[in-house]
C-alpha cells in the first residue's frame, strides 16, 4: 500500500511538472478581437461546407466520406450517415433549402428493414440522435426551420428504428448488447461482453423517442440499462470499462473518465437536464464524487482499478476532453478551467490531441498517435466561454481551426491524423466532423459575435446528446410529468380520447371539467367557478396556469397540486358510459383529497411554528413555552382537519 501512494505521488509531481513545460504559451497568443471572431466564424461555416459538399459529390449515398481519394464507404449500416448526422447542422447555420431537401430525401428513401449488424451505441447516437433532432427542427415554427407538408416522417423513421434496436436490451442485467440485426435481432453468437458507455448512453434518445411517440418501452429500457450498470458499481462508486450483460460481471475493470466509460457520466447529467429525471441526477452526484476523489489528480484524470483505486495508467486519452464541458454543466467551473487548461496543452504540443498521451513519459502513447477530427477538446472550449466569457477560449478556438486547416483538409474534405507527431493523414471523415467538430466550432465564434441562432436566442434551451446533436427542453420533452395537468399545458392528441368525462348533475353545470391531483385522482369542478370573475362561458385556453406555484384566482385546492384540465368535448355516449362509475367513485376522491389537503395544511403550520419558535430569544425558548405551543398548533390543525372533513 506505502508503494502504491509512493507511485501516486511520483505520477502526481510528473503530471505538475508537464503541465508547467507544455502551458507556458497558454494566453501567449493576441486576444481575438469580435471582427477576428466573425471572420473565423465564417470560415468554420466554409469549412462545414467543404466537408459537406464533397460528401454529397462523391459518397452520398453512402455512409462516409473518404475525403483524399474523393470517395465514398459504408462503415455503420448504409443508411447515408453523414446526412443523417449532418442534417441538424444544416438547419443550425439556418440553410433552409438544404435542410429541407435533406429532410425530404431522407423520409422519402431511408429504410432499416435489412439484414445488418449494427452497433446499438453508433446507430443511438448518430443515426436515431439525427433523425429526432431534426424532426424536433422541422415540426416546429419557432425554430425558423418548419418545413410545409412535413409529416412527421422522421420520427416514423426514428421510431421503426427504435423498435429494431429493442431485442438488444432482452439480457437478465438490463444492459443491452453490443450489437443487433436490424431484421433478426440478436445473433446466437453475439458477444456478451458491451462497453459501459455502449449501455448507459441511450437515455436521451430513447427518453426523447418516448415522450415524442407516448410509448414508453423506449425511455424504460433505457433507464433500466442505466441501473444495471449502476447495481454493479464497486464499493468506491466506480464503474468498470467492460461488462458481461448476462453476469454483470466486469471483464475490463479500469475506472476512468474516457475510453468506454465517458458518456455514461455524460448522459446521467444531461438525462436528467433533459427528461426531469432525478434518479439520474442521484446517480451522477454519487459517480461524480468517486470519480473527482479517486480518478481525479488535479488537473488530470487517471485510470484505476475499480476496486482498489490503485494507478493502472497514467494516461490522458482524447475521449477525456469532454470531462470540463460536463463539469460547467455540473457548475463545477473551477477544476474544469484547470483540466482544460492542461489538455489544451497536449493539442499545442502536437498541434492535435493524440488518443492516447502518457502523461508518465511526456510522449505519445504507442499504438495511439492519430487523431480522427475529435470534438470534444472544442465542445469543451465553447462551455468554458459560454460560463466565463474569457477571450482565452476564443484563442484555443483560433488555434484548432488554425491546426485543421493546415494539417487535416483534404481535397474533398478533411482528412484524419494518423499520426499527431508527424501529421501524416489518413483517407476518412467521421460524420461526427460534420455533427460536432465544426459544430461547436461554429457556436463558439458566433456565440463571440453575439450568438444570434436557434441554440442561443431560440424560444428553449438546447441539450447536445454526445453526438452534438440538440434536443430542445420543450413542454413535452421535459415537462411531460405535467402532461395535461393544467389549462395551458400540453396536451398530445391521443390523450384526448382518454380523459375521464363526468358531468356534475348536482351543479346544473353542462360545462364542468376533471381537474387531477398530482398522485392521479380526478376530481370536478363547475367551470363557472373556475376563474373568478370571468364569465363561463369564456374561453379557457386565455388562462394559462404558471408551471409552478398557485395559479391566481383559482380555488383553495389548486394550492395543494390539484390542476386543472381544460375542457375538452366528449360525446354524450361517453359520458353516459362512465357517468356510473364516476358517481360511484367520487365520494372517495373527495375524501381523499381532504385529507390529503389537510396533512399538507397540518405540515405547513407544524413548520411555520418551528421558523417561529426557532427565532425567539434563547430566555423565551424554554421546553414548556414549545410545548404549550405546540399544543395550541395542533388544535388549530385538530379543527381544521374536523371542519375540512365536515
Amino acid at each position: 500500500m506505502a508503494s502504491s501512494s509512493f507511485m501516486s505521488l511520483i505520477c502526481r509531481c510528473m503530471c505538475l511538472l508537464l503541465l508547467a513545460l507544455l502551458s507556458v504559451n497558454y494566453a501567449l497568443a493576441a486576444s481575438v478581437s469580435p471582427a477576428e471572431a466573425a471572420q473565423i466564424r465564417d470560415e468554420v461555416r466554409d469549412m462545414f461546407y467543404h466537408g459537406f459538399d464533397g460528401y454529397m459529390q462523391y459518397a452520398f449515398p453512402l455512409d462516409e466520406l473518404r475525403p483524399s481519394s474523393c470517395m465514398g464507404e459504408d462503415t455503420l449500416g448504409g443508411y447515408a450517415l453523414t446526412l443523417v448526422d449532418a442534417m441538424d447542422m444544416l438547419a443550425l447555420l439556418g440553410d433552409r433549402p438544404r435542410f429541407s431537401e435533406a429532410v425530404h430525401w431522407v423520409g422519402k428513401n431511408l429504410r432499416f428493414d435489412k439484414n445488418k449488424t449494427v452497433s446499438v451505441f453508433e446507430t443511438n447516437i448518430r443515426i436515431l440522435g439525427g433523425l429526432l433532432s431534426a424532426h424536433l427542427i422541422a415540426s416546429d415554427a419557432s425554430t425558423g426551420m418548419q418545413m410545409d407538408g412535413y409529416d412527421d416522417e422522421l420520427l416514423h423513421l426514428a421510431e421503426d428504428l427504435g423498435r429494431r434496436l429493442l431485442p438488444a436490451f432482452e439480457t437478465p442485467t438490463g444492459i443491452p448488447y453490443g450489437s443487433v440485426n436490424l431484421l433478426y435481432g440478436v445473433s446466437d453468437d453475439e458477444s456478451k461482453v458491451t462497453s459501459t458507455a455502449g449501455g448507459g448512453t441511450l437515455i436521451l434518445e430513447f427518453g426523447v423517442l418516448s415522450r415524442l411517440t407516448k410509448n414508453p418501452v423506449f425511455e424504460t429500457v433505457a433507464r433500466n440499462a442505466v441501473r444495471g450498470l449502476w447495481a454493479q458499481r464497486s464499493q468506491l462508486g466506480l464503474v468498470g470499462a467492460h461488462i458481461n450483460v448476462f453476469s454483470g460481471e466486469w471483464t475490463h475493470k479500469d475506472a476512468g473518465i474516457g475510453t468506454s466509460i465517458d458518456s455514461f457520466y455524460e448522459y446521467l447529467l444531461k438525462g436528467y437536464l433533459l427528461l426531469g429525471d432525478e434518479e439520474y441526477l442521484y446517480i451522477f452526484n454519487e459517480a461524480y464524487k468517486a470519480a473527482m476523489r479517486y480518478l481525479y489528480s488535479d488537473p488530470w484524470y487517471f485510470e484505476v482499478n475499480m476496486n482498489s483505486a490503485v494507478v493502472v495508467w497514467p494516461l490522458f486519452n482524447s475521449l477525456q476532453a469532454f470531462w470540463p464541458g460536463l463539469q460547467v454543466l455540473a457548475g463545477d467551473v473551477e477544476p474544469a478551467i484547470r483540466t482544460h487548461r492542461a489538455f489544451f496543452s497536449v493539442w499545442k504540443k502536437f498541434g492535435f490531441t493524440p488518443e492516447g498521451f502518457n502523461l508518465a513519459t511526456f510522449s505519445v502513447q504507442p499504438g495511439q498517435k492519430g487523431y480522427p477530427l475529435r470534438p470534444e477538446l472544442i465542445e469543451s472550449t465553447y462551455w468554458l466561454y459560454k460560463a466565463t466569457k474569457d477571450p482565452v477560449y476564443l484563442d484555443v478556438g483560433r488555434d484548432i481551426v488554425t491546426s485543421l486547416q493546415y494539417g487535416a483538409r483534404c481535397p474533398c474534405g478533411y482528412c484524419h491524423i494518423a499520426d499527431v507527431e508527424s501529421h501524416t493523414q489518413e483517407d476518412h471523415m467521421e460524420s461526427f466532423f460534420l455533427a460536432e467538430t465544426v459544430k461547436y466550432l461554429w457556436l463558439l465564434f458566433d456565440l463571440a459575435v453575439g450568438g444570434d441562432n436557434m441554440v442561443e436566442k431560440g424560444p428553449y434551451p438546447f441539450v447536445f446528446s454526445t453526438e452534438g446533436h440538440m434536443f430542445p427542453m420543450t413542454h413535452e420533452i421535459s415537462l411531460s410529468a405535467e402532461h395535461c395537468t393544467y389549462i395551458g399545458s400540453f396536451c398530445h392528441e391521443s390523450a384526448v380520447s382518454e380523459l375521464r368525462w363526468f358531468n356534475l348533475t348536482e351543479t346544473g353545470d353542462s360545462n364542468a371539467f376533471p381537474f387531477k391531483t398530482s398522485s392521479g385522482i380526478d376530481h370536478w369542478c363547475s367551470a363557472s367557478q373556475h376563474v373568478k370573475g370571468q364569465d363561463k362561458s369564456e374561453n379557457f385556453d386565455e388562462h394559462i396556469a404558471p408551471l409552478k406555484g398557485v395559479c391566481p384566482g383559482y380555488g383553495y385546492w389548486q394550492q395543494f397540486g390539484i390542476h386543472s384540465f381544460k375542457d375538452v368535448p366528449v360525446s354524450h355516449s361517453y359520458r353516459k358510459t362512465h357517468h356510473k362509475e364516476q358517481q360511484q367513485t367520487l365520494h372517495q376522491r373527495l375524501v381523499h383529497i381532504v385529507q390529503t389537503a389537510a396533512e399538507l395544511q397540518k405540515d405547513r403550520l407544524t413548520e411555520q411554528l418551528d421558523t417561529q419558535l426557532s427565532r425567539r430569544p434563547q430566555e423565551e425558548s424554554s421546553e414548556q413555552t414549545i410545548a404549550m405551543n405546540r399544543s395550541k398548533s395542533m388544535e388549530v390543525v385538530s379543527n381544521f382537519s374536523q371542519r375540512e372533513e365536515a
